[in-house]
């Protein structure tokens, strides 16, 4: 701190430095306390300083106050003024970013739905191909259960024809002995029971062809059934994924 003094007639100026390049002066007209020491000055060579350049130092030091007030009043302005550049700067980066990032989810968003689209596509054309060849090897397997019955009956009905005929062989030789009428009326008998035979093991195998169509229709609608249930359930997921999209979109607009 520089602390100056003067004392001229009844007048006491005094200079204190306040701050870094700055001065602050104090001007008393009155006269100074009796008991007050004031500080003693060196003595100083050459003339008496006048009342006039008191008056030109102080003229002075005011335009140096000012001029220093004026400097860092621009040095404010100019502080005031990058920082409105710099948050101009960062509204416009933001502005650019929440755009960029806006364009990215849409792309994105774009892209998944492509992806989801091509998928779903994939799972129905797999669930075509499997119902396909599920359908050839159901007809597969009806044709060869089919072939397999009707070779099955008729091994039966050839083998039931063998025996009928050997069976009406052994009781003609053992009837030839007897009459004609009595011979007709035994030959009658066994035809008719023959007969009867066939069309009971025909009943037999007709009732099974049918149960195995039954259980053959049971499964087709038990896969059938399989496959629309997937369906919907990728349908409840294309709606699901629809109404995210509409809603982040919705989203990115508020933001």
């Amino acid at each position: 701190m520089l602390l100056i003094g003067y004392s001229i007639s009844a007048t006491e100026i005094r200079c204190q430095e306040k701050s870094k390049g700055g001065l602050c002066y104090e001007v008393i007209l009155a006269e100074p306390a009796v008991n007050v020491a004031l500080p003693k000055l060196p003595p100083t060579q050459g003339k008496n300083v006048s009342a006039e350049e008191i008056e030109e130092k102080l003229k002075a030091a005011e335009e140096r106050r000012l001029s220093l007030e004026a400097k860092k009043m621009a040095d404010w302005s100019a502080k005031m003024a990058k920082i409105e550049e710099a948050s101009r700067k960062k509204d416009e980066l933001d502005k650019e970013f929440k755009t960029h990032a806006k364009e990215v989810l849409h792309t994105k968003m774009e892209q998944y739905e492509e992806k989801r689209e091509q998928q779903l596509s994939e799972i129905k054309e797999k669930l075509k191909t499997h119902a396909a060849d599920i359908e050839k090897t159901r007809q597969s397997l009806e044709q060869q259960k089919v072939e397999e019955l009707q070779k099955h009956l008729e091994d039966k009905l050839r083998n039931a024809a063998t025996l009928r005929d050997d069976n009406i062989k052994k009781i003609l030789d053992r009837l030839k002995e007897h009459n004609t009428d009595k011979l007709n009326e035994v030959r009658a008998a066994c035809y008719q029971t023959e007969a009867q035979k066939t069309t009971e093991k025909t009943r037999v195998i007709e009732n099974k062809l049918s149960t195995a169509e039954q259980n053959r229709e049971k499964e087709l609608q038990k896969k059938l059934e399989n496959i629309r249930k997937h369906e919907r359930r990728a349908e409840v997921v294309r709606q699901n994924k629809a109404a995210l999209a509409q809603k982040t979109d919705v989203t990115a607009s508020s933001g």
